[in-house]
């Protein structure tokens, strides 16, 4: 018998039962959509976080003074929110320092061999306010014109004036600006104007950003608040620790944090992206195991091996999905076989072997499996884009993160799909074709 003519058979041996074809197909749909759903977003969201840090200068190392790895208490003034390192280096539980980074270890850094320069940094959490508005953020306390070594893709909105020596400039994020002052994307609408071109003309304006900590010699909540003026307004350029960060200079950042001259975190830039690993050990060298060290390869390298492994999870997750509906196959080729031993009697009867009746009977499981498969295939891709749109728009925006299907992955769960299929097949079409004819003419 022909292939062609197998599968006409199957075909319509599986259109004559519609209902239960139907079903156990859409068990296939299920479970192959939900591996490629799942499998998308992890790479979608996977790409986004290495896109986020590739645009970081890849000759920059990020220097803490909490060794990483080791023991750990409780923040303080050291920990992310209160003034620790920034948030691409850890939050939550922090060690207790080793070393204080301040200017002394910042000359030691600069004498090193292959660093073209060190950018010390204060960092905390203050609110900006400005009339009736006020907004919560992240400090970047340093002097701007180093931000466009640590970001080179940055950008200040036409108007801008970067003074460094200026101690009550400060420069502000297009998304606090924005908050600040209720623009939009289309602000005055007729006119059309652009969002950084309606924050352009706050520049000039007054803010008074306020510091809250906890006063350890009283034990009590206490504030500083100054005023600054807005010097310049930044672009975004998709990271969103330079994003959303507020800048002022070194000396605003050492009073109104109150950080007596011990920085938070080092920028070390190599002179070469080459020579970073060579910047590292002479670090490594000077202060062993006492200092953090975080470079933007071994930023990616981790993203890229937690992505791998949440991704195994996610697809094995998925695969049970599938598994379930190749019971569903199971059950519904079973049933298939019981019901037709009569009509598998009288193909026997009339000449046909062993190998056709098998040959037919996995024809159906692979045609079920191809069906299933390929509107999967298409289900599991809209469905991504659902998801995130429904679930991530409060996270990120849709240009920012979009679900990923390589070829080669929706390729491999169409084969995983049709492979389970034909093998959840298999058993019924064995038995319906060990069927003796004249047992099988003899049942009602």
């Amino acid at each position: 018998m022909k292939v062609t003519e197998t599968f006409r058979i199957s075909f319509k041996a599986l259109g004559d039962r519609k209902v239960r074809t139907s079903l156990t197909i859409l068990m296939v749909i299920v479970g192959s959509s939900l591996m490629v759903t799942l499998n998308g977003i992890v790479a979608g969201l996977g790409q986004f976080a290495m896109d986020v840090f590739s645009k970081l200068a890849p000759n920059i190392l990020f220097i803490t003074s909490i060794p990483l790895g080791g023991s750990e208490t409780e923040g303080g003034d050291a920990g992310g929110d209160d003034g620790g390192p920034p948030s691409f280096l850890g939050q939550g539980l922090v060690s207790v320092p080793a070393i204080t980074l301040d200017q002394a270890v910042v000359e030691k850094l600069e004498s090193l061999p292959h660093v073209s320069s060190v950018i010390p940094s204060y960092q905390g959490r203050i609110t900006v306010s400005v009339e009736n508005e006020s907004q919560s953020a992240s400090v970047l306390s340093m002097q701007p014109e180093n931000l466009e070594i640590i970001a080179p893709a940055l950008e200040f909105v036409e108007g801008s004036n970067v003074s460094p020596e200026d101690r009550s400039a400060i420069y502000l994020p297009l998304s606090i600006a924005n908050k600040l002052w209720g623009l939009s994307e289309a602000d005055d609408g007729d006119d059309n104007i652009s969002a950084a071109a309606a924050a352009a003309a706050k520049i000039g304006r007054q803010v008074e950003v306020t510091y809250t900590y906890i006063d350890l010699a009283t034990a009590s909540r206490q504030s500083r608040s100054e005023t600054f003026t807005v010097a310049g307004i930044m672009e975004p350029v998709g990271n969103p620790t330079i994003d959303r960060a507020v800048v002022f200079n070194l000396d605003a950042g050492n009073e109104l944090l109150g950080k007596s001259g011990r920085y938070d975190s080092l920028f070390v830039a190599a002179d070469s992206t080459d020579n970073v690993e060579q910047v590292e050990k002479e670090i490594r060298n000077l202060y062993g195991p006492d200092i953090g060290i975080t470079t933007s390869e071994a930023i990616l390298q981790t993203i890229q091996e937690f992505a791998a492994g949440f991704g195994s999870v996610i697809s094995s997750i998925a695969l049970v999905a599938l598994l379930v509906g190749s019971v569903g196959i199971v059950t519904t080729m079973y049933t298939s076989v019981t019901e037709r031993t009569r009509e598998i009697g009288v193909m026997k009867a009339i000449g046909a072997r062993d190998r056709n009746v098998l040959a037919l009977f996995l024809a159906e499981a692979a045609i079920i499996g191809i069906i299933g498969a390929s509107v999967g295939l298409v289900v599991g891709v809209l469905e991504g884009y659902g998801v995130l749109s429904l679930f991530a728009s409060n996270l990120f925006s849709s240009a920012e993160v979009t679900p990923r299907y390589p070829l080669s992955d929706l390729a491999k769960v169409w084969w995983i799909s049709l492979g389970l299929s034909v093998a959840a097949g298999l058993y019924p079409a064995w038995k319906a074709s060990r069927l003796s004819p004249i047992v099988a003419l003899r049942r009602d």
